[in-house]
């Protein structure tokens, strides 16, 4: 699982796509272990264990406004948004297995 894997202090970045302007983005000493663009482009969501447990959390494209909005501290492994940026998949082992479980990004 990502608990054992050594991930100690990953952040994430943007950049452009010729690589100038590297631009920080998240600034914890947790892990990161996925992440994925809004449908629009204008946020970013993101599982880390920052608060204990891997749970998915919301922030700007520019790094503002993180919004945790999972609340299990089970297992979190990828996630992706629906096409209208208003849900996000993801897998979790919260009820024993890994199934895939779907939430309102609000």
């Amino acid at each position: 699982s990502y608990q054992d894997a050594d991930l100690n202090n990953t952040e994430i970045y943007v950049m452009n796509a010729d690589g100038s302007n590297i631009t920080r983005l998240t600034n914890n000493s947790d892990t990161v272990v996925s992440h994925a663009w809004s449908p629009d482009g204008s946020r970013i969501a993101f599982v880390s264990d920052r608060d204990g447990g891997f749970e998915i959390y919301v922030m700007n494209a520019d790094g503002s406004n993180v919004v945790q909005i999972t609340d299990n501290s089970d297992v979190v492994l990828g996630l992706a948004w629906s096409p209208d940026g208003s849900r996000i998949g993801f897998s979790s082992d919260r009820d024993g297995d890994f199934e895939i479980y779907v939430i309102d990004v609000d």
